[in-house]
């Protein structure tokens, strides 16, 4: 049974911190891109940032500089730091693990944390 089970999330003053972090179980990990998606009230699901299994990375334009994706394949962890957090960010955000095959998509999500951002 895969799961995936984010932490780390909470009430944050503009200008604070929080590490999000997604333990995965039942997946190879080494061999998933892992991203991290968030959706806040009344807006569509948005990709934040994403890592491959080699280690690449990329962000959208809002978060680029302040947010950084990593993971650790031997605890099958992926984290998100996240800095210089504004009430923009406020949102639940969401594991994912994508592995793409020629014959299969294999897709995971954890079940959200939610991250305020409000003084």
């Amino acid at each position: 049974q895969v799961q995936l089970v984010e932490s780390g999330g909470g009430l944050v003053q503009p200008g604070g911190s929080l590490r999000l972090s997604c333990a995965a179980s039942g997946i190879i990990f080494r061999t998933y891109a892992m991203d991290w998606y968030r959706q806040a009230p009344g807006k569509q699901r948005e990709l934040v940032a994403s890592i491959t299994s080699g280690g690449s990375t990329n962000y959208v334009g809002s978060v680029k500089g302040r947010f950084a994706i990593s993971r650790d394949d031997a605890k099958n962890t992926v984290y998100l730091q996240m800095n210089s957090l504004k009430p923009e960010d406020t949102a639940v955000y969401y594991c994912n693990a994508v592995l793409v095959t020629i014959i299969h998509r294999y897709d995971y999500w954890g079940q959200g944390t939610q991250v305020t951002v409000s003084s």
